[in-house]
């Protein structure tokens, strides 16, 4: 299968939420992650706990089709939303509150006049904190420096750091399972900064 690296996040194509909205089941605890991918996190979270519903938010078409045909084949309870999370977190969720997010190495787009297609902002993070329940955890990872510092800007006034005010997570990822992205980080040596955060 033939996938798009990056795209721009800002074309007009994505400005109308043209996914499906997964159906939610009471009492039944959700995790979302934005910008899933192939979902590899999330399948890993299924096997380990399959009493959950597993929510990806992927901007890329061809990547929510491959991960809802793999969930249907496997039975996990995962499901991919083609959306832009900025614009349509409300829209996708409807008010349903959720138990953790995830922010797993987001796109870093280097070149300056690129910075406005980066995914974690201000946008991003009040639309987080709408969603995520009173106690959840928001966890971010990232092994590009800058992104680390946006997430700090964005995030640090809207949620409480676990490991303290402006301080990165420094008890590496506490949830045994491993996107595609992470591996290849950790095989080749870059540092990895973490945040983790509870909703207030």
């Amino acid at each position: 299968m033939r996938i798009r690296q990056h795209v721009n996040p800002l074309g007009l194509h994505y400005e109308q939420f043209k996914g499906v909205r997964p159906r939610f089941e009471a009492g039944r605890p959700i995790e979302v992650e934005i910008g899933c991918a192939e979902a590899q996190f999330l399948f890993e979270r299924a096997v380990q706990d399959p009493s959950r519903t597993y929510v990806g938010l992927e901007i890329r078409d061809e990547l929510v089709d491959h991960v809802n045909r793999l969930a249907a084949e496997r039975g996990a309870p995962v499901h991919a939303v083609f959306c832009q999370a900025q614009l349509h977190i409300d829209e996708i969720f409807g008010g349903t509150k959720v138990d953790r997010v995830y922010v797993n190495f987001p796109d870093p787009w280097f070149k300056r006049r690129h910075h406005s297609r980066r995914m974690v902002d201000a946008t991003l993070a009040e639309g987080i904190a709408r969603i995520l329940r009173a106690g959840g955890e928001l966890f971010v990872q990232t092994d590009v420096w800058d992104i680390a510092l946006d997430a700090l800007v964005a995030f640090e006034p809207r949620f409480d750091n676990v490991a303290g005010e402006w301080t990165f997570w420094k008890q590496g990822n506490p949830y045994g399972v491993r996107s595609w992205r992470e591996q290849n980080a950790e095989e080749t040596g870059l540092t990895i900064w973490r945040l983790m955060y509870r909703a207030r």
